[in-house]
């Protein structure tokens, strides 16, 4: 069964300046995934992870390959610290943290993840910006697709008993709300999105993110990958070219993610990248769980004892 850990890789929205800089200054696996990457997308990604400015780094053609970068340039300087790290009972991403998690898995080469997640950013950024998504925090998945079923909205992001992601046409958020808190919602909150990812109106970015996808190469998964869209364990790289695509215009399915990672025999769930988002959610779908996170030298520290 493993370590009986999970490997948790971040998504949009967890980007932050300075994200990989404390761990590449005293880890060199960790400064070279950043050089790596950036070589491979003729791009200065340290300036723009270490620098900024934050405007920069929000735009979503950036923000893939960096998040992705400083999730990988965490799991490196993991690795180097505790001189290698016991076998994951399986590994998953948010939405973009998928493609994190096939890199840390073994399937795909940094350098190719990047140039692959950076078009998807193009692809995404340049998708409809008539969309956007809501937070709705207080109420389960079921009842809010209840709510907004005349809306033109749907559930993109299930993430946690009472914190739930929708999306779909701005033009029906007023209406989306106002069901949403007649329905019992506590909040709603506009996120800063350019267009209604994880909703039908991503669909036209799939085909050309799925030219993308054929043209990447993937080599065999070291490790299980329990996939955003159907929450089951993909043991097979070749599952992930039609994943991939449908997972840009499908909802990310996470409450069902970890629970599936629980049934698979894991424990623990450690997050390699900026924040704690995911360890969050993982709290609030398993009280019970241990968690850790990954970010700088001292959370690497703290996370050595659930690596171990």
């Amino acid at each position: 069964m493993g370590s009986g850990v999970a490997w948790l890789f971040p998504g949009q929205g967890s980007q932050i300046v300075g994200m990989g800089r404390d761990l590449a200054e005293h880890h060199p696996s960790a400064a070279r995934a950043f050089e790596e990457a950036g070589d491979a997308l003729g791009l200065d990604l340290r300036a723009l992870c270490w620098n900024g400015p934050q405007s920069d780094l929000d735009r979503t053609a950036n923000t893939q390959p960096a998040l992705l970068t400083a999730s990988i340039a965490a799991l490196r300087a993991a690795e180097e610290a505790a001189g290698g790290l016991g076998e994951p009972v399986v590994v998953m991403g948010h939405s973009l943290g998928e493609f994190t998690a096939l890199v840390a898995a073994g399937a795909l080469p940094l350098a190719a993840a990047v140039v692959l997640v950076r078009r998807r950013g193009e692809l995404m950024q340049d998708a409809d910006p008539s969309g956007g998504m809501l937070a709705v925090i207080g109420l389960d998945a079921d009842a809010i697709a209840k709510a907004i079923a005349e809306t033109g909205l749907v559930v993109a992001n299930d993430n946690a008993p009472g914190q739930v992601v929708v999306s779909g046409p701005k033009a029906g958020f007023e209406r989306a709300t106002t069901a949403l808190k007649d329905a019992g919602a506590k909040r709603v909150i506009q996120l800063r999105t350019s267009a209604a990812f994880h909703s039908p109106a991503m669909r036209p970015v799939g085909p050309e993110l799925a030219k993308a996808i054929a043209a990447t190469p993937f080599a065999t998964l070291r490790y299980p990958v329990v996939a955003n869209v159907d929450a089951q364990v993909h043991e097979h790289a070749a599952d992930f070219a039609s994943l991939l695509e449908k997972q840009v215009w499908s909802p990310v399915q996470w409450v069902a993610c970890v629970r599936r990672a629980r049934g698979e025999g894991a424990t623990a769930f450690v997050e390699f990248g900026p924040g704690n988002v995911l360890t969050g959610l993982a709290k609030r779908i398993l009280p019970d769980a241990r968690t850790a996170n990954v970010s700088d030298v001292k959370t690497l520290e703290e996370a050595l004892t659930v690596l171990r």
